[in-house]
C-alpha cells in the first residue's frame, strides 16, 4: 500500500509538471486540471474498493503553507519603482472595492431572505469574494508583463485584504470606534514585526555558511506567520513585505545602514537561489493541494442542483463587478476580465468559519461550484483571448 501511494503521488506530480510546461500551448492552466486528476483517482479507488487513509486534515495545512509560499513567490517577482505606483493603486482598489460591494450585497441578500444576522452573513460570503492568487498568478504566466504584474498585485492584495476583512468581522462583536482602533493597532504591530523580521531573515540568509540555508528561511517565515496568526495579526502583510524587500535589494544599495546588517552583493546572489528554491517548493505544495482537493471532492457535492442557480448568480455578479471596475480603472476587459478565480483562499476561509457562525445556504456545494465556474470562465476566456490575439 505504501509503495502504491508513493508511485501514485510521483506520477501525479510528474503529470502536473508536464501540464505546467505545456500550459503556454494548450492555454489550459494546470491548476484547473489537477483537481480533475484528484477526482479521477478518487473514482478509481472507489471502483477498486481500495481503502486509503483520511487525508481531509491535511488539506488546510497544505493550503495554509501554499498560501504563504504563493504570496512570497509573487512578492519576490514584483519590481518596486515610481513607475509602478499607478499600477499598485489600480490593483489595490481593484481588489478592495469589488470585494466590499459583493460581500455587503450578498450579506444583505442572505440577511433579508434567510433572516440571518449581518455578521454571520458577512463571515460566510467573504470567502466567495476573494480572488485566489494560487490560481490567478500561475494562469497569468503567459500574459504580457504589464497584465501579469497587475494580476500578481491584484490577487496578492485580494488575499491579504480578504483575510483582514474576514478576521475583522469574525473577531469583533460590534463595529465601533474601539474595534477599528484595535484593528489599526494590529496593523501597526504587524508592520513593525514585518520590518524587524525582514531585516533579521535577510541577515540570517547572508550569514549562514552551512550548505543547507534556504529551507531554514522558509521554515522561519512559516513559523513567524503561524505565531502571528495565533495572535490574530494580519500575517500575510509580513510575507509581502519580506518578499518585496529581498526581491528589490538592488534598489536599496544607496541606503548605507543596510550594509551594516548584510553585504548586499553576497545577499543578492543568495536571493536568486532563494527565488528558484521558492518556485520549486510552490509547485510541489500547490500541485499536492489541488490534487488532494479534487480527491476529497464528492460528485454529489459538485452536481448539487439546490445551490447551482445561486452559484451561477454569484459568478455573474463577480464578473459584472469586475467589468465595471476595469472600465473605471481604464483597463482592457480582455483578458483581465476573466481572471477572477476563487480557489485556495476561498477554501481556507470557509473551513475556518466556526460551526456556530455557519449559515446553511453557504455550504460546501456552493463553495466548490463557485470555484469551478470561475475557473472555467477563466480558462475559456484565456483561450478565446489568445485565439483573438493570434488572428489579429
Amino acid at each position: 500500500m505504501t509503495l502504491t501511494i508513493i508511485i501514485t503521488i510521483s506520477c501525479l506530480l510528474l503529470i502536473a509538471y508536464l501540464l505546467d510546461i505545456t500550459s503556454s500551448r494548450t492555454k489550459i492552466p494546470s491548476v484547473i486540471v489537477l483537481p480533475l486528476l484528484g477526482w479521477v483517482i478518487r473514482q478509481i479507488t472507489i471502483f477498486l474498493d481500495v481503502q486509503l487513509p483520511d487525508f481531509s486534515a491535511i488539506l488546510p495545512v497544505l493550503g495554509t503553507i501554499g498560501l504563504i509560499l504563493i504570496v512570497l513567490e509573487a512578492s519576490l517577482e514584483l519590481e518596486l519603482n515610481k513607475s509602478k505606483i499607478k499600477l499598485i493603486i489600480k490593483s489595490f482598489l481593484g481588489s478592495l472595492i469589488p470585494m466590499l460591494v459583493l460581500a455587503f450585497s450578498l450579506a444583505y441578500l442572505f440577511h433579508y431572505s434567510g433572516q440571518f444576522s449581518i455578521k454571520d452573513s458577512l463571515i460566510n460570503v467573504i470567502p466567495l469574494c476573494v480572488i485566489s492568487s494560487a490560481i490567478a498568478i500561475p494562469s497569468a504566466r503567459n500574459l504580457t508583463s504589464s497584465y501579469r504584474e497587475f494580476i500578481i498585485y491584484e490577487s496578492s492584495f485580494s488575499d491579504i485584504l480578504g483575510v483582514l476583512f474576514f478576521n475583522f468581522v469574525a473577531l469583533n462583536d460590534n463595529f465601533d470606534v474601539y474595534s477599528f482602533g484595535h484593528f489599526g493597532l494590529q496593523l501597526l504591530i504587524i508592520i513593525i514585526i514585518s520590518f524587524v523580521a525582514t531585516i533579521g531573515l535577510s541577515f540570517i540568509l547572508s550569514k549562514i555558511e552551512y550548505h543547507v540555508k534556504l529551507m531554514p528561511i522558509i521554515l522561519l517565515v512559516i513559523l513567524i506567520y503561524a505565531v502571528s496568526k495565533i495572535y490574530h495579526l494580519p500575517a500575510l502583510i509580513l510575507i509581502l513585505v519580506f518578499g518585496l524587500f529581498i526581491g528589490n535589494l538592488d534598489k536599496l544599495k544607496h541606503l548605507k545602514w543596510i550594509e551594516k546588517f548584510c553585504k548586499l552583493d553576497e545577499l543578492c546572489k543568495e536571493v536568486k537561489k532563494f527565488k528558484e528554491f521558492t518556485t520549486e517548493i510552490v509547485f510541489l505544495i500547490r500541485s499536492l493541494f489541488f490534487i488532494l482537493f479534487g480527491y476529497l471532492t464528492e460528485t454529489s457535492v459538485v452536481l448539487n442542483t439546490e445551490t447551482m442557480i445561486l452559484a451561477v448568480g454569484i459568478v455573474f455578479g463577480i464578473f459584472m463587478l469586475r467589468a465595471i471596475q476595469l472600465k473605471i480603472s481604464n483597463l482592457p476587459l480582455k483578458p483581465l476580465l476573466f481572471i477572477a478565480p476563487r480557489g485556495l483562499i476561498t477554501i481556507l476561509l470557509f473551513l475556518s468559519i466556526h460551526e456556530t457562525q455557519r449559515i446553511p445556504i453557504v455550504n460546501k456545494s456552493l463553495i466548490i461550484q463557485v470555484i469551478i465556474l470561475t475557473a472555467l470562465v477563466m480558462m475559456i476566456g484565456l483561450m478565446t483571448s489568445q485565439k483573438n490575439d493570434t488572428t489579429t
